[in-house]
């Protein structure tokens, strides 16, 4: 299962929006640095209104949505890359996940510490990317040596990657993420055997006061996090007040659309970032629906239909022969796979077929 991390400095909310999030209490959340020490993580399901539609379609009384893991990370500190605060530990820690939420503090509170004197999220953005920037750069000046040497005894492969690595130094001695620069597809594939941290996705979560939530656009904060991001990471920022999201986290749905509406908002801003996430990743779902069972499955964008059917069981995909498709706006359309049949909405795809998000599928394969 993919995974996101979340960081930023200590005191921003990561804990609180990490609670949230997994709709628990599981991280500690307290006004000083470091209450996050060892990374907690959490399996979040992924909010999808389409499942309750294809329940009351087949009539089940199961439904299995898609799920991702969250990582809430210990708060870094300016110097980390050497060490410093819990810097090692973190950096290891990001290195593991897949993509990165970067919560910003856009809230002013006196009874709230930051760790660097005041509320300034540019400041607080650019000291953790400085950070990560100048972890890639001693990770990358190391194995420019290595590479060196294995080039020098006519290695194609080193050579290849020396260049690629050559290509990427002075991008990140200008303090640009490594994930901006200027590559091919071909490039970029290499460039991830380096794990380096500036290279992962990464999402933006503005967190704001309670208030400011129905119309957080207005917030200068949260106007300077969404112009960084845009401008300098080529990222989407969302919106979330970690502290109004944790206090949902023991009630029904209706009472959290309830609690909502008396903010002026309709939408959950942990849902939001949870598909963002989603999204980032580069993640489709597909679905089957029976009697037994609705369910949602995960898949990256692009998957062929033997390889999606393998991520419900590997021997799907090693027997597979056939997919019946059909779209969720079909079946939607339809009332059910009877009558999307007999529209015509009903397709047989072979190998070649590329799955696309919201596909409701039936798996034909040899045992």
């Amino acid at each position: 299962m993919l995974q996101a991390g979340i960081v930023g400095l200590p005191n921003v909310g990561k804990s609180t929006l990490f609670n949230a999030l997994t709709k628990t209490h599981k991280a500690e959340s307290a006004n000083y640095p470091f209450c996050t020490i060892d990374p907690n993580v959490g399996v979040v399901t992924v909010p999808d209104e389409r499942l309750a539609v294809l329940q009351g379609i087949v009539r089940t009384d199961v439904v299995i949505p898609a799920a991702i893991e969250f990582v809430d990370i210990a708060g870094l500190v300016a110097g980390a890359s050497k060490g410093e605060g819990l810097g090692n530990q973190f950096l290891s820690n990001i290195r593991e996940v897949d993509a990165i939420v970067h919560v910003v503090r856009c809230f002013d509170d006196d009874n709230i510490l930051h760790s660097m004197g005041g509320v300034d999220p540019i400041r607080d953005i650019e000291t953790i990317n400085t950070e990560l920037i100048l972890a890639d750069i001693a990770s990358l000046e190391k194995r420019i040596d290595k590479l060196k040497k294995k080039a020098r005894g006519n290695d194609q492969e080193a050579q290849s990657q020396l260049s690629i690595a050559e290509k990427l130094m002075p991008h990140l001695n200008e303090t640009k993420p490594a994930i901006t620069a200027e590559l091919s597809d071909d490039e970029r594939a290499v460039m991830k055997s380096f794990f380096l941290l500036s290279a992962k996705p990464i999402l933006y979560a503005a967190n704001v006061a309670e208030g400011d939530l129905a119309n957080a656009s207005a917030n200068p904060y949260v106007q300077k996090v969404e112009t960084y991001a845009r401008e300098h990471h080529g990222a989407a920022c969302v919106h979330v007040s970690a502290r109004l999201e944790s206090e949902l986290v023991d009630l029904a749905p209706e009472e959290v659309r309830e609690f909502l509406a008396g903010y002026g908002v309709k939408d959950s801003g942990v849902d939001t970032l949870i598909r963002g996430v989603y999204q980032l990743l580069g993640l489709a779902t597909y679905f089957t629906a029976g009697e037994k069972e609705v369910r949602a499955w995960t898949i990256t964008l692009g998957m062929k239909a033997p390889q999606a059917a393998g991520v419900i069981h590997t021997d799907f995909e090693k027997g597979f022969i056939k997919a019946e498709v059909v779209s969720y706006e079909h079946l939607r359309e339809f009332g059910g796979m009877t009558a999307a049949r007999e529209a015509g909405k009903a397709r047989l795809e072979g190998k070649d077929y590329v799955f696309q998000d919201g596909d409701v599928a039936l798996f034909r394969f040899a045992t």
